[in-house]
């Protein structure tokens, strides 16, 4: 008899769901497809960030599918988890009833750099791996957050 777990359904909130909230989502499907249900979106949706296709496809992410969406065009969804990656969409994140859970995790915005070729491309690998390491940790950080930081 096997024990099969339902996954937990996350959403990665940020401002426009170009780069952050879609290198979680990439991250969460790629290393986390087993226990979690990952999902993206924005306060101000403006299209998935050319930049972020070519760094996450450069870590074997290929998320050149994505779409950037509205949070509102998932609301039919009961997520267990909605992770802001932003100041911006912790302040304007819409009202979650029920069972989920809000988490703010911030990361720093490498789509509004200005500067040279190799200092945004550094910073771009910067967050990428920054968000990789969080995602690694997923499950058992909200798990272990939830039960006031002790582990199960």
């Amino acid at each position: 008899m096997t024990d099969k777990k339902e996954k937990l359904k996350i959403l990665f909130l940020c401002t426009g769901n170009s780069c952050r909230s879609q290198m979680a989502e990439g991250w969460a499907k790629k290393l986390k497809s087993d226990c979690i249900e990952a999902f993206s979106a924005g306060v101000y949706p403006v299209g998935v960030n050319a930049r972020t296709i070519q760094i996450m496809a450069e870590a074997g992410v290929d998320i050149s599918g994505h779409r950037s969406k509205h949070a509102d065009d998932l609301c039919g969804i009961e997520f267990d988890y909605v992770i802001t990656l932003c100041d911006n969409a912790k302040e304007m994140c819409p009202v979650y009833h029920g069972k989920t859970k809000l988490l703010h995790k911030p990361f720093s915005d490498p789509s509004v750099l200005i500067g040279s070729e190799e200092v945004i491309t550094d910073t771009y690998r910067k967050v990428r791996g920054q968000i990789r390491d969080f995602i690694l940790t997923l499950p058992d950080s909200l798990i272990q957050k939830e039960n006031g930081g002790k582990k199960q």
